[in-house]
């Protein structure tokens, strides 16, 4: 019998589902590594269906419309891993799949220069008062004029979260002859000749434009209100192409039509429609100086390309070598490979003195550790150990007998 087959998880027995159209190269890099065994389907599922569907399923891939409840974890019960083929993971109740044992990994970086690219054209577009003449002409009326037109070079960009895409749009709105300055609750360090701002309030009585790229959290929730609109420079421009849940929308409508602010671009809103062809509402509808898109800020071939490759390169990491770099669930693990022995991963809840039993277990019953590595988080605790080829089965039971252990596998 081969080693594969000895192994806890055969390729040809691994269940892999993909929601929401996710990159067929994520299709081929899976079917290239063996795993046959693959369904994609177009769009999200709504809960009652994925708790079905997802009942013998290893590896599951979605994106940012699919919901991870409680509920549809706790059907998942073969399900060791889940792939977000996109920047963020506030989809997935990152809780309930800690406790679970279940690995999440995102692709934080891939689709970075797709939305940089874009704010950057939309400052263009919007200091330029391309949607009002785009209108204009659409209705056959010639609006040639340069009144209230300006061109970047020389304006002052805000940035709002100083991360991956916010440090990207610092160095191309510089190229373009921009003063940047930003605000970041962590200190970063600048790009260029960017400058760091003590507080938003700062921030936005200084810049012409201001862009937004904070993760949604509790402490961003409206962070664009009716009393931080109140200190924007009056007709600067604002960008928000991060979460929806960050601006009052109702408060930034008024700031429009009041003239406080001079246009907007917005990509991302509290409420979005469940897949193409349904119904939309915003505030901001039907009125000139706004570009409205509907949740495309990093959808570029080139950006689907890359976070395919790379979340289902981390999924199959994951599922072939233990090796969790990445993930938000189970801590962050790396074992370089043992020759001549058995990989086992061990999952448990992280109270003191498992790794102690781990280690009595099998020493017990001589069996050798050729190689362990072991990362705590406040929730759980994960045990990636090599043992002697022709030892592993029978140290794969005695682990399962330590009560504190959630998931145990075996993988070569």
């Amino acid at each position: 019998m081969s080693d594969k087959n000895k192994t806890s998880y055969p390729k040809e027995k691994i269940n892999i589902l993909l929601l929401e159209n996710i990159s067929d190269l994520a299709v081929q890099n899976f079917k290239n590594a063996g795993y046959a065994s693959v369904k994609k389907l177009a769009g999200a599922l709504p809960e009652a269906e994925l708790i079905k569907e997802i009942k013998n399923v290893h590896l599951l891939g979605i994106r940012s419309k699919s919901q991870i409840t409680p509920a549809v974890l706790k059907a998942a019960q073969k399900l060791q891993a889940i792939g977000c083929f996109c920047i963020g993971v506030n989809q997935v109740n990152l809780k309930e799949a800690t406790s679970g044992g279940v690995a999440v990994f995102n692709a934080p970086y891939s689709n970075t220069r797709s939305v940089a690219e874009l704010v950057i054209g939309l400052s263009v577009m919007l200091i330029r008062r391309i949607p009002d003449k785009n209108k204009a002409a659409h209705e056959g009326r010639w609006l040639k004029e340069s009144a209230g037109s300006y061109e970047l070079r020389g304006k002052t960009l805000g940035i709002i979260g100083y991360g991956n895409i916010g440090a990207q749009v610092s160095v191309l709105a510089e190229a373009m002859g921009m003063k940047v300055i930003f605000y970041d609750i962590v200190t970063r360090l600048p790009l260029g000749n960017a400058q760091a701002r003590k507080s938003i309030k700062e921030l936005l009585q200084e810049a012409d434009v201001v862009t937004l790229h904070v993760p949604e959290t509790a402490q961003t929730r409206n962070l664009i209100n009716s009393q931080n609109i109140k200190h924007f420079k009056k007709g600067a421009l604002f960008i928000n192409y991060a979460r929806g849940e960050v601006v009052d929308l109702d408060a930034l409508s008024k700031a429009l039509q009041s003239g406080q602010l001079a246009g907007a671009a917005i990509d991302v809103y509290p409420l979005e429609p469940e897949k193409n062809g349904d119904k939309f509402t915003t505030p901001l509808q039907n009125l000139s100086n706004v570009i409205l898109t509907p949740h495309i800020g990093g959808s570029t071939e080139e950006a689907q390309a890359n976070i395919g490759e790379d979340v289902s390169n981390k999924l199959i990491n994951f599922l072939e070598t233990g090796t969790t770099i990445g993930s938000h669930t189970v801590p962050e693990l790396a074992l370089p490979m043992q020759e001549g022995s058995h990989r086992i991963l061990h999952i448990h809840k992280n109270v003191p003195g498992v790794l102690s039993q781990i280690n009595s277990r099998l020493s017990g019953h001589n069996i050798n550790i050729v190689g362990q590595y072991l990362k705590t988080n406040e929730e759980i605790g994960y045990v990636v150990l090599d043992v002697n080829k022709g030892l592993s089965k029978e140290a794969m039971e005695l682990l399962k007998e330590i009560k504190e252990t959630v998931k145990v596998r075996r993988l070569y």
